[in-house]
């Protein structure tokens, strides 16, 4: 397989990450229901990209880093941000569940 077809073949983030945007009150309604129960969803949401690639590149450590920062309101008024890390497990890994976050 040639450069052009891994990258390809391995690009298991992207579709969870538009999933992300085009779901993000769902997936915090699902998964965080504390956090989400702050939200004023009513306010909207703001995807920073390009604020979090100033924080991912300021301080990323290794390959750990979020995918998705996001501001959003709560119900106080209050701006607050949310940031969502998605890992997408390929390949079977027995030390998964041991894999340092």
């Amino acid at each position: 397989m040639n450069t052009l077809e891994n990258n390809i073949a391995d690009d298991y983030d992207s579709p969870w990450k538009e999933g992300m945007e085009l779901y993000f009150k769902e997936l915090i309604q699902f998964f965080f229901p504390d956090i989400a129960a702050r939200i004023a969803w009513d306010k909207g949401h703001q995807f920073l990209d390009k604020e979090l690639q100033q924080v991912v590149r300021d301080a990323e450590i290794g390959r750990k880093h979020a995918d998705k920062l996001v501001r959003v309101w709560s119900l106080e008024n209050e701006p607050f941000h949310v940031m969502v890390h998605i890992e997408v497990q390929s390949d079977k890994d027995p030390d998964f569940a041991r894999r340092p976050i």
